[in-house]
């Protein structure tokens, strides 16, 4: 239990910071989980740009780093791509 003004202070800033970061990387995972669970490629395309969009807003807002937003929006375009060889691929042999 803090003691000091400032130091009550700091776990009020830190609570509040935390339900902001959380709320931010829960929209972040649902929007990942999003593109991984669809099955053609075109909802995968729709739900990469929302995705893309929340990747950007949550890494200016500090939540995430932008070399991390990087990543992420690269191994989603990488998923996507894969996405289409495999169906491409599908529906060439069926």
């Amino acid at each position: 239990m803090p003691h000091h003004r400032s130091a009550k202070k700091r776990v009020r800033q830190s609570e509040r910071r935390r339900a902001y970061n959380r709320r931010n990387k829960r929209l972040l995972k649902e929007a990942i989980k999003a593109v991984y669970q669809s099955t053609t490629v075109e909802q995968a395309e729709e739900l990469l740009r929302r995705a893309y969009s929340v990747i950007d807003k949550v890494a200016a807002r500090g939540v995430i780093h932008d070399n991390a937003a990087a990543n992420r929006k690269s191994r989603l375009a990488h998923f996507v791509e894969t996405l289409r060889q495999r169906l491409a691929a599908q529906s060439s042999t069926a």
